[in-house]
């Protein structure tokens, strides 16, 4: 994790990095994480230039959104029963299952993703101008 206290910011809480160990036996790579625990690692010991890595995180949460905020979906018009941003049809009578398909209200954000090959061009400190 990071360290803000070092540095002269309004956060407190540190960020947390998860990094992969490939290669070898399982034993070896247990060994080596504990070798490392509770150690400073710089940058430069992860990654290299040229290197292509992934990146996973979440999106930003926005909690629980409507349909038309959501899915983009028209709103009904002014005269509309029971409120306009919602959808007319969600599906037939029978078979009386809604179709996975079909825009629903739900949780906005906080999703999982991962950006895949994304090349490291430099790494160090700054240059001084």
């Amino acid at each position: 994790h990071t360290q803000p206290k070092l540095f002269k910011l309004q956060e407190k809480k540190a960020h947390i990095l998860e990094v992969q160990i490939n290669g070898g036996v399982i034993a070896d790579k247990i060994t080596f994480a504990r070798s490392l625990l509770e150690k400073p690692i710089s940058v430069k010991d992860l990654f290299s230039e040229n290197e292509v890595i992934d990146i996973i995180g979440d999106t930003r949460g926005h909690g629980f959104k409507g349909v038309t905020y959501r899915r983009g979906t028209k709103k009904l018009p002014r005269k509309t029963h029971k409120g306009l941003r919602k959808l007319a049809c969600i599906g037939a009578w029978h078979h009386s299952k809604v179709c996975w398909s079909v825009p629903r209200a739900g949780q906005y954000g906080y999703h999982h993703r991962t950006e895949e090959n994304k090349k490291v061009y430099r790494e160090g400190a700054k240059r001084a101008a």
